[in-house]
């Protein structure tokens, strides 16, 4: 009964959580955006982040050559963000790697992930990625290089599958009342 109680006090206090609101890089408090106490940000003051995003439990935001992530993005889990890649430097440099102020092959570039993009499970985005508005990342996803606004991609590597729009304008044709709130944000580009 004891043991019980104390894995149940055990498992409530160090279980993931939602951490409501963030500040951003320019210290405006963005206090609908959601971030795990599960997920790893690397290099937070290079993270440019909009309000309303989730980020949900194990995954990894490398902000550390400038990651920008849209608002009302979603992350689900056990996703990557990645802004540099040393894979490639540490088998041309093999043991000379460390050290090396610069080594051959090191990649390191900012990466953006427009506004309302939703990343499903175990995606990878990589360095330099620029994913648009409004897109569908499917579940164990790399996706390397653009990704036009309002795509539906998916594989490895991801490649475009189908439109977003497609999608929505059937669940809008359902719902006209919603119209308006969904051609606020298509239409607003910041």
């Amino acid at each position: 009964m004891i043991r019980e109680w104390l894995q149940r006090g055990w498992r409530a206090l160090v279980a993931p959580r939602m951490l409501y609101g963030w500040r951003d890089v320019g210290g405006r408090w963005l206090a609908h955006t959601r971030i795990s106490n599960a997920t790893r940000v690397e290099s937070p003051e290079q993270l440019h982040i909009g309000d309303h995003v989730y980020v949900g439990p194990f995954n990894l935001l490398d902000a550390s050559g400038g990651l920008h992530i849209g608002e009302g993005v979603q992350v689900t889990t056990h996703c990557a963000l990645l802004t540099h890649s040393s894979h490639q430097a540490l088998r041309l440099a093999g043991r000379a790697y460390w050290g090396d102020a610069d080594p051959p092959g090191f990649v390191r570039r900012p990466t953006h992930i427009g506004a309302y993009t939703f990343v499903g499970p175990h995606s990878v985005v990589a360095p330099g990625s620029r994913i648009g508005r409004g897109v569908i990342v499917r579940a164990y996803s790399y996706v390397d290089g653009d990704v036009p606004d309002f795509a539906v991609v998916g594989g490895q590597p991801a490649a475009v599958l189908g439109d977003t729009r497609d999608h929505d304008r059937v669940w809008l044709e359902a719902h006209p009342a919603e119209r308006a709130h969904y051609d606020a944000w298509v239409r607003d580009r910041s």
